[in-house]
């Protein structure tokens, strides 16, 4: 077993007093690796077929699994296409309790570094808004890449503070998840630098902050809606005792229960009077609910609020396309390598064309990505974009380059060679088992390979 704080130990003995010590017997267990599958892209039973290790299901998600073997993700072809996401199995937990549905608007707050928000995408199967925020810029950049990989083209990505953000935003979501960060103690065996770097002052600064997002979320959403909040902590600090706090402060919400097949209730408030004596006994902490490494997860806190009210979403003016010679250039471009142009508004911004998703509110907030790059301006022509295959159907392009694990052509395209091709000429989707993995341009039996250089294989 791991070495855990001292201090970090006493404060779960008061917490859990007869049930610490099979809390600590769940760390004997071995940590546990996972993936979810990205069912923007695939099945979860032809992931089975397909994937050359076992895969064990999890309860956490109708789309995780448990991977018990070494994997190297990053050489094989089916993560570069976005098959699958790995993901630590517990972390899958938020986004099913706070099921979003085929066209909805839903605020990812802290989004990076993506596995929430894609599994939040697929829920909504490309219908409906998602906009994921993240703080930190350098974070925010793999969140974009992420999306990209997994074909996720309804979705707006920011780099905000929250609170304009949501102020900006206000009422205009039907669901808001609130992952906030935290002193990551459910971290502590897959991040040594969780472990290294916990302390009480940070608990105690991860709970400010983790309040100040709470409270920004619930501007977000609409009457009627949902808030999610979860952490990868144990701490009642950041978790039940912020949950009873907000209660208190926002009497128009109310804590749900949560009916999963997974973790364990949360603590009462009755339990919680070591660490704050002053808590509000009359609010029902318990049912929020907590996963620990016993469990089968490394650990998570999710609580479920709804707001009272039932009013629809509000409604920001929508986005309109200026048609110009680029934008002629990009519905061109579409008509010629799909068989249905894609659903979204054509805009322009300096040498790239964007799809944006449909229901994207036009607010002046500065957006580091929206929807799909269809292409690049470049010499009278527009180049079209990796992202513009990724995420789109093969069964939606005219023209295909089927390939499969088994095929050398498969190890030769992701070094970024040319291969050899049988369709016809023009630009031209590649798949790797019949899921979008890039592109190429096709002439004379040929493709000439357009997967990015900072992707490729080495």
């Amino acid at each position: 077993m791991i070495s855990l704080p001292p201090r970090f130990l006493a404060r779960m003995r008061e917490l859990l007093q007869e049930d610490y010590e099979a809390f600590l017997q769940g760390y004997e267990q071995p940590l546990r690796r996972g993936l979810r599958v990205n069912t923007l892209k695939i099945s979860p039973e032809r992931l089975l077929q397909v994937f050359p290790l076992p895969l064990i299901p999890s309860p956490f998600a109708d789309d995780a699994f448990y991977l018990n073997a070494p994997h190297k993700a990053g050489g094989d072809p089916l993560h570069h296409a976005g098959a699958y996401y790995m993901q630590e199995p517990s972390a899958s937990s938020a986004v099913t309790v706070l099921s979003p549905k085929p066209q909805e608007h839903i605020l990812d707050l802290c989004a990076a570094p993506g596995g929430k928000s894609t599994q939040i995408a697929a829920a909504l199967q490309g219908n409906g808004l998602l906009w994921c925020n993240e703080y930190v810029r350098p974070r925010a950049q793999i969140l974009i890449q992420n999306l990209e990989r997994l074909g996720v083209r309804n979705a707006v990505v920011t780099n905000l503070d929250t609170a304009p953000l949501c102020e900006a935003l206000e009422n205009c979501f039907d669901a808001v998840l609130a992952d906030v960060p935290c002193s990551g103690e459910g971290m502590f065996r897959k991040e040594e630098v969780a472990l290294t770097q916990w302390s009480e002052a940070l608990v105690a600064a991860c709970a400010e902050r983790g309040a100040y997002i709470l409270e920004n979320a619930a501007k977000a959403v609409r009457d009627g809606g949902r808030i999610v909040y979860s952490t990868c902590t144990f701490a009642p600090e950041e978790n039940e005792l912020q949950i009873a706090k907000f209660l208190t402060k926002h009497p128009e919400f109310t804590l749900c229960p949560i009916d999963v097949p997974f973790g364990r209730p949360a603590l009462s408030a009755a339990q919680l009077t070591a660490f704050d004596p002053a808590v509000d006994r009359s609010v029902p902490t318990e049912f929020a609910r907590r996963i620990f490494p016993a469990d089968g997860g490394e650990g998570h806190f999710i609580a479920l609020l709804k707001k009272q009210g039932d009013a629809s979403r509000k409604t920001i003016s929508k986005r309109t396309a200026k048609p110009d010679d680029t934008i002629r250039l990009a519905q061109i471009l579409l008509e010629d390598c799909f068989l249905e142009p894609p659903q979204g508004t054509l805009a322009r911004y300096g040498d790239i064309v964007r799809l944006l998703p449909d229901g994207m509110p036009a607010v002046s907030l500065p957006i580091m990505s929206a929807g799909v790059i269809v292409g690049t301006l470049a010499k009278n022509r527009l180049e079209p974009h990796h992202a513009l295959f990724t995420s789109t159907p093969p069964a939606q392009c005219r023209r295909v380059e089927a390939l499969t694990l088994t095929d050398p052509r498969t190890a030769a395209f992701l070094h970024g060679e040319e291969i050899a091709a049988d369709t016809e000429k023009g630009y031209t989707a590649v798949t790797v088992e019949g899921v979008a993995c890039g592109f190429g341009k096709v002439s004379g039996g040929t493709l000439k390979n357009r997967y990015p250089k900072g992707l490729r294989t080495f």
